[in-house]
């Protein structure tokens, strides 16, 4: 029987019911803003990022987790002794950064909330010392300040062997022009920043999967790749900040952006506004997907609709500046391609990957 992300205990449909419940209920605090000399601007709830509008800027705020990964650093710590904590740390910044820019604000601040059941966990010097190396190495990859942060014991909520790691940022856009507000037009590229892995979504299937194999996460994952299955899982993720920041200097429009997380490839229909998303240039999925479907075993829909499948960031640009966005972001050292493009088809909203035969309508992603 195939394996879902649901039957790691992961329901999208139940998550997102609470999130707009959320949101409903925030936007009655928006006018509280007016005092402080900002206001909410529209659209901005249920996309990754808050902006708060003043007269020649806009502050942006965001909180994010890194979720269950570091469970997996746990086991191989534990089994091989080898340290992933630098690269949890790292982890736990791209994810809030990611999320940061896709409305076009640089960070200016990442604070760290880290959360144990005991505080004996922090007595691992090796463990300790590679969290905070890395946490330090992700701000300086975001080109932001590590501002402060929480470190709270909570016995009975927390494992006493475990930590939980997220955090906030804040972040600025000035000029305003340079927000991305989703101006998606018909005929528009969409070009694919490649990930480093699952980066920081799936790992509560990706736990399951371990339990099933012989060998765990000392498991070989093969297709021409050395690593084993905890190694390749602990790569640590991608930062794109510097990518948004060229395209910025360089005066390349962004129309809109969608870091692929949460939802696997259905989040590149994340703007209200009815598109298909056609992926004409997918590319061949990582070895380790390759891996985690076989070892699932896990279907190809449920894949593209849980894992980010090689994509870690997704940007929509008019068709003429499509090699030079390409480019920028192929100077910053990320992988980049054209991938597809954006057709208006009446009210029809859908992510359709052809040579897949995978289609995803809109039905599938309801985050507002």
């Amino acid at each position: 029987m195939s394996l879902s992300y649901e039957s790691s205990g992961v329901n999208y449909d139940q998550l997102d019911a609470f999130k707009r419940a959320c949101q409903r209920a925030a936007r009655t605090t928006a006018p509280l803003l007016a005092k402080h000399g900002y206001a909410e601007p529209a659209s901005t709830r249920g996309e990754s990022c808050y902006l708060m509008e003043a007269a020649d800027h806009y502050l942006a705020h965001v909180e994010e987790g890194l979720g269950t990964k570091n469970l997996v650093a746990d086991a191989v710590y534990a089994q091989t002794g080898k340290n992933f904590y630098r690269e949890i740390s790292i982890d736990t910044v791209a994810t809030i950064v990611n999320d940061l820019i896709t409305c076009g604000a640089l960070p200016i601040s990442v604070a760290m909330h880290a959360a144990v059941g005991e505080s004996a966990w922090f007595t691992d010097e090796a463990r300790m010392q590679a969290l905070v190396d890395g946490w330090a190495a992700g701000c300086r990859k975001a080109g932001a300040v590590w501002g402060g942060g929480e470190t709270p014991t909570l016995r009975g909520i927390v494992n006493a062997n475990a930590i939980v790691l997220a955090g906030s940022a804040v972040g600025k856009i000035q000029p305003k022009s340079q927000r991305i507000t989703g101006e998606v037009r018909d005929g528009d590229a969409i070009i694919f920043l490649a990930s480093t892995g699952v980066q920081t979504n799936g790992l509560s299937l990706c736990r399951l999967i371990a339990e099933k194999l012989p060998l765990g996460y000392q498991t070989p994952i093969g297709h021409g790749d050395a690593r084993t299955y905890g190694e390749a899982l602990l790569a640590a993720s991608a930062i794109y900040v510097d990518f948004v920041g060229r395209c910025q200097a360089d005066g390349l429009k962004l129309n809109y952006v969608s870091h692929v997380t949460g939802h696997g490839w259905r989040k590149l229909m994340r703007l209200d506004e009815p598109f298909v998303y056609e992926i004409t240039e997918p590319r061949a999925a990582p070895a380790l997907f390759k891996f985690l479907m076989e070892a699932g075993p896990i279907t190809l829909r449920e894949a593209y609709a849980t894992f980010n499948m090689g994509i870690g960031f997704a940007a929509y640009v008019a068709p003429e500046l499509a090699s030079a966005v390409v480019a920028a972001a192929q100077t910053c050292g990320h992988e980049a391609w054209v991938a597809g493009n954006v057709k208006k088809v009446g009210d029809k909203k859908a992510v359709v990957i052809p040579s897949l035969g995978l289609e995803y309508d809109g039905s599938t992603l309801q985050v507002r």
